[in-house]
């Protein structure tokens, strides 16, 4: 998992990064965490030094990554919290077949995990349909779906409102890098900036569902398709790993992509 902060930094100066990321003042933080502001004040200087407790506090005021939490915890002198398994170990056995059971039961219909950035863990079959015009070097792993989703060699030739969904997706993005300061969050953006925003395509299609969310409109073949997107978080992580990933999950938006998707079946794995 990579962190935004370097070794051997203070606790101290930690805290008060973090804090200042958050647009908090130390009275807000500190009413937050019910400690006095003298108290933090202290803290964030090096002229006291935290308990874990107070980390952990404070951390979870802040809402701090779980990665970050450790790196705050080792900053002050204390063991980790939170473990970081890999997905193979058996202790995550449970949560890889619950997984498996939300991608597998999502077919016909797209669905893919993905970890913190954006990288591609696992998928269902059913996403070879983005997939199955995508240039070689976009799907040699670790796959990032950003990018795959937005390159000029990826799924953007095929995407009918790409200006839009483009704009979505960097929404997106922009938000995350700056709630988790993660360095290869903010040079995927500034990545994904530079590719084309696809203008010449025209503008977004008009109708009652592009009023209510912004829909994911892709050619196959002679026809178009429509998608909602949801995102599936997992609830109360305790485990690094499991903290960082989400279910990106694509339901039909109409009649038409729905009995299209029923007819195309389960297609031969992409990057399953």
């Amino acid at each position: 998992m990579t962190t935004r902060t370097r070794p051997g930094r203070p606790v101290g100066e930690l805290l008060r990064d973090w804090r200042r990321t958050r647009g908090m003042s130390q009275l807000d933080l500190s009413i937050e965490a019910g400690v006095s502001a003298r108290h933090l004040s202290f803290v964030e200087t090096g002229r006291s030094r935290p308990s874990p407790d107070l980390i952990l506090r404070l951390a979870e005021r802040l809402d701090l990554p779980l990665a970050e939490r450790n790196t705050m915890l080792l900053a002050g002198g204390y063991a980790p919290a939170y473990p970081s398994h890999e997905l193979t170990d058996p202790q995550l056995a449970p949560f890889r077949s619950a997984v498996r059971q939300i991608l597998d039961g999502h077919s016909p219909y797209p669905a893919v995990l993905v970890d913190q950035h954006w990288q591609l863990v696992e998928a269902n079959p059913a996403v070879a349909l983005f997939t199955a015009d995508a240039k070689p070097h976009l799907l040699t792993p670790p796959v990032n779906v950003l990018r795959l989703s937005l390159h000029p060699d990826g799924m953007a030739p095929r995407i009918l409102n790409l200006p839009e969904w483009r704009a979505h997706l960097l929404a997106r993005l922009r938000q995350q890098a700056a709630a988790t300061s993660d360095p290869v969050l903010s040079d995927l953006l500034d990545e994904l900036r530079g590719y084309p925003s696809g203008d010449d395509i025209g503008a977004p299609t008009s109708d009652e569902l592009s009023r209510v969310v912004i829909p994911l409109r892709y050619r196959h073949g002679d026809r178009e398709l429509a998608f909602i997107s949801t995102t599936t978080l997992f609830g109360t992580p305790l485990d690094v790993t499991v903290s960082g990933l989400a279910v990106e999950a694509f339901f039909p938006a109409d009649p038409v992509t729905a009995a299209a998707l029923h007819a195309l079946g389960t297609p031969a794995a992409g990057m399953a």
